[in-house]
Order: structure tokens, then C-alpha cells, then sequence
């Protein structure tokens, strides 16, 4: 049973790889936080996490407050919360503000942000991933600043890189169904990044990925995420995984913080909310879906963890939409190199 496979099954996700930037010695660029640009990049997603991949050259990534980190050739990097970084290689005078450039790509005139001095060259790809808000409790949950991770040194990685930097370098072709590899391949970086550091983690460490890479808790995560609607028990959990109530409890505990029932019904609650944001079910029908037999239970359980009634909250959702639609729309955006 495969816990991360369930979970980003369960989250709809959007990516895209929009262009390169190439930088020549001495340059810099920053990077704003996301959510101050989200409204612009992608109207109406609920979360933005942020990448670059480096395919030539070297750079340092600076979060303020933190220590410089150096990346070269073949590094990929996610930015999971979408905090404010600087991009830059040598002593460049001034740093250009990519956010500030955002109009120009989005509106087509520029296709690749080159900037620097004229020395050593050093190339990405960048873009975005947008997801749904609830995948801030799932693999995004306990993640640091920035994650770095090196596709080179075995097939697979090599692969992927390669595949990226020839769809990326095919992105002007307009050739039939180019935007939605583009998409695929955004989101098969991503997931490879994920999977390799969560494979990489100390033994004792916590949270939802260190719980899925477990047998007992991954196993019993993938279950919930496979059939969240079924009347579960902690003994039949425990069944299924194949140990003691008292260890799937304990483990559980340990690695999420919380005990498996109470994490379904979170879980439970977050389904239901993408179902009234998605369809047209009744509320009725979507707390049967979700596993409630009253819908006065689903009601508080649903306010209790958003504030409002279910009913209220659809109506919340589709007057944002209606807002988003009024100034400009969901359509296919271009974001400038740094801002991805």
C-alpha cells in the first residue's frame, strides 16, 4: 500500500514549465513571497508551490534569516511555502525584481528572462504547481524553506531532466498537446522530488511523509486515503495493517501527532469541501459521501473546521469564482524566471 500515491491521487494538482532564464555573471534576481503574487499568477488556486530546475551553470538561493545555499547543473529545487528568496551568481550591483516583470510575461512579450554581466552562464527552467489547500496537511505538511535535490548520477533523474529541457526548448512549437506535457511533466518533476526526499529522511523523523514512508503508518494512511467513507475502527486498521491497536495508535501518534480516527475526519471534511466547490450535490448527498449518516453532524463537524455551514461555504467559493472570471480569468498564464 502506497500512502503517497493515495494522497496526491486525492489532490488535484496543476503545473506548468513556462520558459528559461539565463543569467551570465555578475546577476541576481528576487523572488517575492507567492501568496503577494498568486492573485495574478494563478486567480482562484488555493495554493502555489514554486520550483526551479538548474540545467547549466551555478547560483546561491538566499532566504533571509538562513544560510546561503549553492546549487549547480542538475539540481532541482521546490520552494513548498513559497517564500521570498534571492536568485544570484557574483556580486551583481543591483538585484532585478521579478515580480515586477510579471505583466510582460504574462502578456506575451517575453519568452525568456536573460539578465547578468556577460561572464559564466548559468540556466533554468522554472514554473509553478497549483494545488489544493489540503495538501498543506498531506506531503507539503512539515516541509523546510526549500528543498534541493540532484537529478543526475542515475537514469532515471538523467531521464527526466533531459525530458524537461526538450519539451521546455519545444514551448514556442505550438504543436498539438505541448501545454499538457508541459502540465505532466511539471507535476512528474515534482512528485520525483518529493519521493526522493522523503526517501532520504533520518530515521527519526516526523510528519506526514516520514509517516508514509513507514509500513505500519503508511499502510494505514493509504487505507484512509483509499476508502475514507467506510466506518473504520482502529481495530480494523489495525487488522488491515497488520499489527496491535495499541502499536498503530502509538506509531500514529508519534509520527502525525494526532490519532488515526481524528485524521480521517479531518481528511473527510477536506473531500467534502472539494465536493461543493465541484459539483452540484446536494449537502446532504456529499456528507453520505464522505461517510457522515446525519447531515446535522456534518454541518457542525464541516463549521468547526471552516468557520462556516457547508451551504455557506459553496456560496463563498462560487462568488470568488464569479470575481476571479470578472478580471481576467483562469487562462494559460506566463510567469517570469525567479517567480516560479
Amino acid at each position: 500500500m502506497d500512502a503517497l500515491s493515495e494522497a496526491l491521487a486525492s489532490v488535484h494538482m496543476t503545473g506548468a514549465i513556462f520558459y528559461h532564464a539565463e543569467c551570465t555573471a555578475p546577476w541576481g534576481f528576487s523572488v517575492p513571497h507567492l501568496r503577494d503574487v498568486a492573485h495574478v499568477l494563478a486567480p482562484g488556486t488555493e495554493r502555489l508551490v514554486s520550483y526551479h530546475l538548474v540545467t547549466d551553470g551555478k547560483a546561491i538561493v538566499r532566504f533571509a534569516g538562513e544560510d546561503d545555499i549553492a546549487v549547480a547543473a542538475g539540481d532541482i529545487l521546490i520552494i513548498p511555502h513559497g517564500d521570498a528568496h534571492t536568485v544570484s551568481n557574483g556580486s551583481p550591483s543591483t538585484y532585478l525584481d521579478s515580480g515586477a516583470s510579471i505583466g510582460e510575461f504574462l502578456v506575451g512579450h517575453l519568452t525568456t528572462m536573460r539578465l547578468g554581466g556577460g561572464g559564466e552562464a548559468t540556466r533554468f527552467v522554472c514554473g509553478y504547481f497549483g494545488c489544493e489547500r489540503h495538501a498543506e496537511r498531506l506531503f507539503l505538511a512539515g516541509l523546510p524553506l526549500m528543498i534541493k535535490i540532484n537529478l543526475r548520477g542515475d537514469p532515471a533523474g538523467e531521464w527526466l531532466e533531459s525530458s524537461v529541457r526538450h519539451l521546455v526548448s519545444q514551448a514556442g512549437s505550438e504543436r498539438p498537446g505541448q501545454s499538457i506535457l508541459l502540465s505532466k511533466m511539471a507535476e512528474a518533476l515534482f512528485i520525483e522530488t518529493i519521493r526522493r526526499y522523503m526517501e532520504a529522511l533520518p530515521a527519526e523523523q516526523t510528519g506526514w511523509l516520514a509517516g508514509a514512508r513507514d509500513p505500519v503508518v503508511g499502510g494505514a494512511l493509504a487505507l484512509l486515503h483509499r476508502r475514507p467513507c467506510r466506518h473504520w475502527t482502529v481495530e480494523q486498521l489495525a487488522a488491515e495493517t497488520g499489527v496491535s491497536r495499541s502499536v498503530l495508535a502509538e506509531r500514529f501518534s508519534r509520527f502525525l501527532g494526532e490519532p488515526p480516527l481524528t485524521y480521517l475526519a479531518r481528511w473527510r471534511l477536506q473531500l467534502a469541501a472539494r465536493m461543493l466547490q465541484t459539483t452540484r450535490e446536494a449537502v446532504i448527498q456529499v456528507a453520505s459521501e464522505v461517510g457522515y449518516d446525519s447531515e446535522a453532524a456534518f454541518n457542525r463537524a464541516f463549521k468547526r473546521e471552516f468557520g462556516v455551514p457547508p451551504g455557506e461555504f459553496r456560496g463563498q467559493f462560487r462568488r470568488s469564482c464569479a470575481r476571479s472570471d470578472l478580471v481576467g480569468g483562469n487562462g494559460p498564464t506566463r510567469i517570469p524566471a525567479g517567480t516560479a
